[in-house]
């Protein structure tokens, strides 16, 4: 449902913005009070990568009034695949740079550059005085550190993360309006459960993904500050970039429900599927001992540098494409890292399937984890 906006609006706005922003001015439901309140907010955006770069580019855009852009990273050649609002002369230069010459180009929109590294320790300083934040971080311990800083200060939070042809977008808030259940980080991942997850570097990240997340990250801000539409709080979207595929699950309090992400809206809520049980190499094998079938969803040029004996080779993206075309009561599923491995074992078990996962992927197995 619709929120009350975050802001009040400006009293009132420029000539030159109000010809700027004249197609907002037509939307119905939106118009010129909604600008408004859109030059009044202060947005803080958690880093300029990816993510950061499509946000940056879209809220200028929008005329948001004030962006505060924190990231303490230097532009690199290998950024430029995904980081829209860098250029090669940016090379070796702040990312925060950027930021406040792509938002000066645009519109009024005034950039807070800080070129720090966001910390538990200084989160609630670095995004205090914003309406809202965006966490467009690619470490989870900076996500875990934006959130307590934004629950700390009591202010939404717009979430996205981005990994391969992979994307979830969602909006925390653990001080709502009356008679809006609050939903927190930890809901969706749960204190102490997330391990090392793969970098971009390691698993590749497509960079036109990027900058349609980071416009749904965008979007989602626009809707809270404006109180238009209904923001993505209680719901997480999954996007799935190679199937051309969005699916909405629902994301409640772990306080009010043992299972933090339920089922889609159109399906009873107790039915929500337990997650894959996550296996040692140890308890892989032995279960493959006992008659259960491997499956290997890497691609085949992982595969060709070496796979497990006797495992079923499947790429994800086929995988997915059919899930039933695997006829085994019991899958152990294997990646790289686990993430892909966890979206096929979720995909089998809707089909009946018990799958679980190898924990940390080949990875943590070679490393001895």
């Amino acid at each position: 449902m619709p929120l009350p906006p975050l802001v009040e609006p400006v009293a009132a706005l420029t000539d030159a913005e109000r010809e700027r922003t004249a197609r907002h001015a037509a939307l119905a439901g939106f118009g010129e009070l909604a600008q408004r309140r859109l030059a009044a907010a202060h947005v803080a955006v958690v880093g300029a990568g990816g993510l950061g770069s499509a946000v940056v580019l879209a809220l200028a855009a929008a005329g948001i009034g004030t962006l505060t852009v924190i990231d303490d990273d230097d532009v690199d050649a290998s950024n430029l695949q995904r980081q829209v609002m860098h250029r090669r002369s940016d090379i070796g230069s702040p990312k925060t740079d950027s930021a406040a010459r792509v938002a000066a180009d645009l519109s009024d929109t005034v950039v807070v550059p800080v070129a720090r590294r966001l910390t538990r320790e200084n989160a609630a300083e670095l995004l205090s005085g914003a309406d809202v934040v965006i966490d467009g971080s690619d470490l989870f311990a900076t996500r875990a550190a934006v959130a307590a800083g934004a629950e700390a200060l009591g202010i939404p939070l717009v979430w996205g993360t981005v990994q391969e042809f992979d994307a979830q977008v969602t909006v925390f808030w653990n001080r709502p309006p009356e008679g809006v259940a609050p939903v927190v980080l930890a809901d969706l991942y749960p204190a102490d459960t997330v391990g090392a997850l793969p970098t971009c570097a390691e698993v590749g990240v497509l960079g036109a993904l990027c900058v349609q997340v980071g416009g749904m990250l965008a979007l989602e801000a626009i809707k809270l500050v404006a109180g238009v539409g209904e923001p993505l709080l209680g719901r997480i979207m999954l996007v799935n970039a190679l199937r051309g595929r969005q699916t909405e699950v629902t994301l409640r309090s772990a306080a009010r429900m043992r299972h933090p992400v339920g089922m889609t809206d159109d399906l009873p809520h107790d039915a929500a599927p337990a997650a894959p049980a996550q296996l040692t190499a140890a308890e892989m094998l032995a279960a493959q001992d006992a008659g259960a079938t491997l499956l290997d969803v890497r691609e085949p040029w992982e595969t060709d540098r070496g796979i497990v004996a006797d495992s079923l080779l499947i790429p994800l993206g086929t995988l997915l494409a059919d899930p039933g075309q695997v006829d085994a009561e019991r899958v152990v599923v294997i990646c790289e890292h686990g993430l892909r491995a966890a979206r096929a074992a979720e995909a089998l078990a809707a089909c009946g399937v018990a799958a679980d996962v190898l924990a940390g992927g080949l990875a943590a197995w070679r490393n001895g984890a």
